[in-house]
């Protein structure tokens, strides 16, 4: 017989992320549990209990943290702990991270037997998969993919789609990506890495604002990430560049064959010395014929993480035209331009404009067909106006037989439905900012349909 506590976790898989308070309801720990993070390196052992309500108390008489890391961070008064490795029960002596592995293999054990379809083969899919890569993470042997390979193993095509259920999964089997794989594009390569659970002392950063985040300590920063500079395909897609010694032929010829109007000048991967630009050059050439391509050199430039919002770059990039982009292991590997930032924001906008057409074009046919009493029966809420309509609510109105047929259209209703449904999900892209571009075809769909609504919306 299958224990309530069993079936209520098993939705944790493809879900939302473990609690404690989870492994108390699955009887793997009680309230009152002592725990202890021992920090061998500088002889530190903090202490701490389980409430009753599933937080972590600090011992003596310490706060309480909904977070295990949290808690932890507070305790050691590091950056970044994975509280889950890091706290240990007394009593048996194991992390809370192996009673969380335990409770999900329980769940996606216990699944296996009392379901069947696609959702639980993708539960399970996915936890055996993730587990897999937690062995090698931990035997620093970490896995690497494409962001699109990762995603795929979802079922996702963009990071609009699953994304949180995705990050939850991750978090639950302790893994993170390296770099983030919200903050690059869809084909750079991410690894799979279990962040140790003494991450300040034992994870080299490359600069010294380079901090891997636990799982859940990311959930809270990612949440509020918009578009960053690593989501442009050419921040982190190699960069062209010379040595301050370089002469003028080479510096001239890398600029021809490549397109490029200005050039990194680098003295290792790391060391950005200034840039050549073709107005540099120019410049240097003006004022002493024979200058070499040292004096070209514009020492004036910025570089900036990957991990950087793009709105928090514009000003840089207004002022000079480009700026050089470093990755996570603070190497120069890219060049974002203005162009590039125009194309970006050029591939958001459009689709933004023709679904607020969408909108537009749906409530005028609605407002001029129906009553607002008629259309209320369709909302699971209270509305005042057309105005305050929902993409939702236009389709439930005009997927039902009678209002259909009030409009009078010799259209296929489950057709346009479907249509407006895509729509519906893409228009969640669009609106939360999705970095990846849109699906290839979607703003000709979105003209099409609004092409439609006008030709038929008119005849009412």
């Amino acid at each position: 017989m299958i224990d309530s506590a069993t079936t209520r976790s098993m939705h944790l898989i493809g879900g939302r992320r473990v609690q404690v308070r989870d492994l108390m309801d699955a009887g793997l720990l009680r309230p009152k549990s002592a725990l202890q993070f021992v920090r061998k390196r500088v002889g530190e052992t903090h202490h701490a209990e389980v409430t009753d309500a599933g937080w972590i108390r600090l011992q003596p008489d310490g706060p309480e943290f909904p977070t295990p890391s949290r808690a932890a961070m507070v305790a050691s008064g590091m950056r970044a702990v994975d509280g889950w490795l890091a706290w240990t029960v007394v009593e048996t002596g194991r992390s809370l991270d192996t009673l969380r592995q335990d409770l999900l293999d329980r769940a996606v054990s216990v699944a296996a037997t009392v379901e069947d379809g696609a959702e639980e083969a993708l539960t399970q899919r996915v936890h055996e998969r993730l587990r897999e890569a937690r062995k090698r993470a931990d035997a620093d042997q970490p896995e690497e993919f494409s962001v699109r390979e990762l995603i795929s193993l979802w079922g996702a095509k963009g990071r609009g789609d699953q994304i949180i259920r995705i990050e939850a999964d991750l978090a639950n089997h302790g893994l993170v990506t390296h770099p983030s794989f919200r903050k690059v594009t869809l084909d750079a390569i991410v690894r799979l890495i279990a962040v140790p659970a003494d991450a300040e002392e034992e994870v080299e950063a490359p600069t010294s604002t380079t901090v891997i985040s636990p799982p859940e300590e990311a959930e809270i920063a990612d949440d509020a990430i918009g578009l960053t500079v690593g989501n442009l395909p050419s921040a982190l897609g190699g960069i062209n560049s010379v040595e301050p010694g370089a002469t003028f032929d080479e510096a001239i010829t890398k600029m021809l064959l490549n397109d490029h109007s200005q050039l990194a000048v680098l003295n290792g991967k790391r060391n950005l010395r200034g840039a050549v630009t073709w107005q540099s050059i120019a410049h240097a050439r003006h004022l002493k014929t024979d200058a070499k391509l040292s004096e070209a050199i514009e020492q004036d430039v910025s570089d900036v993480r990957y991990d950087k919002e793009l709105i928090d770059a514009l000003p840089e990039l207004q002022r000079s035209g480009f700026v050089f982009v470093r990755n996570e292991n603070n190497e120069v590997a890219g060049i974002v331009t203005t162009a590039d930032v125009v194309h970006a924001y050029g591939e958001m906008a459009m689709p933004f404009f023709q679904i607020g057409e969408v909108d537009r074009n749906l409530r005028r046919i609605i407002a001029r067909n129906f009553d607002l009493d008629e259309v209320q029966s369709f909302c699971n809420r209270k509305v005042s106006s057309f105005d305050e309509l929902t993409m939702g609510e236009y389709r439930r109105v005009l997927e039902n037989p009678g209002n259909w047929t009030k409009l009078g259209w010799p259209l296929d209703r489950s057709v346009l439905i479907e249509r407006l449904d895509e729509i519906r999900k893409i228009r969640n892209d669009v609106m939360h900012f999705n970095p990846d571009p849109p699906p290839e075809g979607t703003v000709e769909m979105l003209r099409k349909l609004n092409s439609l609504l006008r030709r038929y919306g008119d005849q009412a």
